[in-house]
Parts: structure tokens; C-alpha cells; sequence
């Protein structure tokens, strides 16, 4: 991996893939990977609530932001992006690191712990998923094709209206205007072949699931969900119960990003487990 270094942003080439990455703060290195639609500079309000202590590096997953957007569906395959993002926190001389993932960011995160262990420290997932199985996974599978083309025949505009209007953001409405509003620039930023591919490669159908995986992820792993989004806090016990050593985290008052709905209790919440973890390997 080649490291070309801007101003604010670093662009990492692994294997001919450019991703930006945004970093900040000294400390412990820990990855951060947004949710689907999103882009590295969503966590600024995690970043903050966090505190100091802590080397972010936020990267905007393949086909999002300003992160490369390759025609070919197969880049955006799973463990194709696993390995990327290992090899790009790595050539920035983090061995091991921290993981935060929210959404598709956490079912990634997830994935890099379940593959490729040896690069994690420990795990923060918020609103993630193992996967799908069976029948459901089919039907996802038809699911996002169909949004995908979708998005290649409509654009990005008319799909983040269509986006945002599903029920799993319905508590979003309540945030702060100039919240909303950025999340919506973020999402508009994009483009339509980054995440139309996005979703035939690593969407929750496309991946392969790990749920018979998750009792050989031996780090310390924190599963937090809003306390509103009944389906990921179950899911989030499900995922605890299996796992070694998980702690389960809900924010009162919070749906499906309760990050952006709630920054501070995230950040205090991830902020205490994760300063744990670096003292207890001090």
C-alpha cells in the first residue's frame, strides 16, 4: 500500500484501490467505518465525544465519499474489503488496532475480527449484524439488486429521499436540524455506481454470514445498540451470547444511529470500554 498524504486527508492505494482516510488525535490506533451512505467525516462528533487519548483513522469504505468507486463489483466483495482495510491501517504503521463499525461499518468490523484477528484489538459495533441466512438472505440479495439498479437508473438524490424516509431512521427526524442536514450532504456526496456496488458486494445479503463464527472472536467486544432499534438490541444479545468476551451497551432514546443521535453517551460509552482495553494491555 502507497500512502499519499494531503493536507486534512491521507489517500491510501492498496492494490490499485485508492481510500481516503481522515486522521486525528495521538494515542492507541482506532479504525473507525461508517455506516451505508456514509463517509469518514460522520464521526467528527464521536471523535469529540470520545476525548483525547485515541489516533482516529476514519476511512471512507469503498464506493463512498472520496474513497474510489471501481466499476468492477467484484473490489467491493466482503473479504476483498476486509483485507483493503487491513492493508491500509497497516500501511500506516498500525500492526493491530481498535475497531469501531456502525451498520454495514460494524458488519465490516465484525468481519475484520471474525478474518483477520490479527490485526484487532479490541471491537466497538453499533447497530451490526452477523448476516443473513436462508431464505432471508435470498430475498435480501433480490432486495438490493433491485435498489441498486435502482440507484444507477435514478441517481444518488432521488434514492437518499427514498433512504431516509425508511423506517429504521424514523428517530433521525429528532436530531438537530444542522444534524440532519449534514447527514444528508454526506449521503448526497456520494455516487451511484459506488453504491449500487456497495450493496451487490458487501450489502447484508451478499455477505457471506459468520454467525457460526462468532465464538472464535476472542477479543473484547462491545455491542451497542439504541434501546429504540428493538431489532439490533436483540440481535446484540444474540451476538453477545455467543462471543467470548462481549459486553452488551443500549442508549436510551436512540434508534438506529444512536451515534448521531446521541454523540455523548456513545462517546462516553465507547470512551470508557475502549480506555479499558488499553489499560488492560498496558
Amino acid at each position: 500500500a502507497e500512502v499519499c498524504r494531503g493536507d486534512a486527508m491521507t489517500l491510501i492505494d492498496v492494490d490499485g484501490l485508492r481510500l481516503n482516510v481522515e486522521q486525528g488525535g495521538d494515542g492507541p490506533p482506532l479504525v473507525l467505518l461508517h455506516g451505508f451512505t456514509g463517509a469518514a467525516a460522520g464521526w467528527t462528533p464521536v471523535v469529540e465525544g470520545l476525548g483525547a487519548g485515541f489516533r482516529t483513522i476514519a476511512i471512507d469504505i469503498v464506493g463512498h465519499g472520496t474513497s474510489d468507486a471501481p466499476e468492477a463489483v467484484d473490489r467491493y466483495a466482503m473479504r476483498r474489503c476486509v483485507d483493503d482495510l487491513v492493508a491500509a491501517v497497516r500501511s500506516l504503521g498500525h500492526e493491530r488496532s481498535h475497531w469501531l463499525g456502525y451498520s454495514m461499518g460494524g458488519r465490516t468490523a465484525l468481519q475484520v475480527a471474525v478474518h483477520r484477528q490479527d490485526a484487532v484489538l479490541s471491537l466497538v459495533l453499533e447497530g451490526a449484524t452477523p448476516g443473513l441466512d436462508g431464505e432471508e438472505r435470498a430475498a435480501r440479495i433480490v432486495s438490493d439488486e433491485k435498489m441498486a439498479d435502482g440507484i444507477e437508473r435514478d441517481g444518488v438524490p432521488t434514492f437518499v429521499d427514498f433512504w431516509e424516509s425508511i423506517a429504521l431512521f424514523e428517530t433521525q427526524r429528532s436530531m438537530p436540524q444542522a444534524v440532519q442536514d449534514g447527514v444528508r450532504a454526506g449521503r448526497l456526496a456520494n455516487n451511484a455506481v459506488g453504491l449500487a456496488n456497495s450493496l451487490r458486494g458487501m450489502g447484508a445479503g451478499a455477505q457471506d454470514p459468520v454467525h457460526d463464527q462468532l465464538s472464535a472472536v476472542t477479543v473484547p467486544v462491545l455491542l451497542v445498540a439504541g434501546a429504540l432499534d428493538a431489532k439490533f438490541t436483540q440481535i446484540a444479545g444474540e451476538m453477545a451470547s455467543e462471543m467470548a468476551d462481549a459486553t452488551v451497551e443500549l442508549i436510551a432514546d436512540a434508534g438506529h444511529a444512536a451515534h448521531l443521535e446521541h454523540p455523548s453517551e456513545f462517546g462516553d460509552l465507547a470512551g470508557a470500554f475502549l480506555r479499558r482495553q488499553v489499560a488492560a494491555t498496558a
